[in-house]
């Protein structure tokens, strides 16, 4: 009996310091995680960290030039591809139909590169795993954010700013990516926020001004909800499901799966929303519930009167 009681605390205080060594392991692992993507330097991951991670990354920023070129050459004459690139593949009479099989090849692309990603992440590793992490998942929405690109180029976007400055990217530009990001996982707002740009940009309205309302404007409070949204998904992503894929014995299927499952969806949504704007359709003009082009110009012509 004196063994039995003297075994019974031991046993618990090793299980007990063997959890507390686990936890202190996991905050460690956490916190250099952190230290890695909190690209801002505020402590937090949150979406633009993960953006200007993954426009790092080789081969996500895209040419809309370059890219449409490339599209469109095989079946259209040199006169054509240069009214596409001056205007849009829409205004220069490539049908929606033909739009739409590019941007079907353009997913099925991508989806394929992502998914290698996600195999390798699950493969077993342990520990090790852990530093691959930030790379991982900048890759992954890399992929994501170069999508995006693609799509809007051939459903009519006008060429986006990726070119890093310092340490940052044009803020228009990013808050155009937080809004497409938004729309691919169905973030409330994002949708609408979307068709609206292009039918402000179809209807010719000033580059500055549709910048101002992206940036402090009636699109920016959006673009702050969708940011919001992918902070929690962020915090989620990053310090669970992620380092799911890091215990040993996780076949790198399963990581396969789950991503060639989720990213088609994603870009599905974009490209649904993409195609009901004025910039692939230039006869569209809008649903119901759009905010309105004059709302963007007049709020943005109103905060020049006051500052005048």
């Amino acid at each position: 009996m004196s063994n039995e009681k003297k075994t019974g605390p031991d046993w618990k205080k090793a299980t007990a310091d063997a959890q507390r060594k686990a936890a202190d392991a996991a905050n460690s692992v956490k916190n250099k995680i952190v230290n890695v993507m909190d690209v801002d330097g505020n402590g937090k991951v949150e979406l633009n960290d993960i953006i200007i991670m993954a426009l790092k990354v080789p081969g996500i920023q895209i040419d809309r030039e370059e890219f449409l070129r490339k599209e469109f050459f095989k079946n259209h004459p040199q006169c054509v591809i240069d009214e596409i690139i001056a205007t849009t593949p829409a205004r220069a009479g490539i049908s929606m139909q033909e739009v739409d099989k590019l941007a079907n090849d353009t997913i099925a692309f991508e989806r394929n590169c992502v998914s290698g990603i996600s195999a390798a992440l699950g493969m077993p590793g342990g520990v090790a795993m852990v530093a691959t992490i930030p790379a991982d998942i900048a890759q992954y929405y890399g992929y994501m954010l170069r999508a995006a690109q693609k799509l809007m180029y051939l459903y009519g976007f006008p060429a986006m700013d990726v070119n890093e400055k310092g340490q940052t990217f044009d803020s228009e530009t990013m808050n155009i990516l937080t809004i497409c990001l938004g729309v691919m996982y169905g973030v409330a707002g994002a949708n609408n926020a979307l068709k609206s740009i292009a039918k402000a940009l179809g209807n010719g309205v000033e580059k500055q001004l549709l910048k101002q309302a992206l940036t402090k404007g009636t699109i920016y409070p959006i673009v702050k909800n969708v940011a919001k949204w992918f902070g929690v998904r962020m915090t989620k992503d990053v310090f669970a499901g992620f380092f799911k894929h890091a215990i040993p014995l996780v076949g790198g299927a399963i990581g396969f799966g789950l991503t060639y499952a989720s990213f088609k969806p994603c870009c599905d949504m974009l490209q649904k929303s993409l195609r009901k704007t004025k910039l692939a359709d230039p006869s569209y003009e809008g649903d119901d519930d759009d905010i309105p082009v004059e709302a963007v110009i007049v709020e943005e012509q109103d905060e020049e009167t006051e500052g005048a």
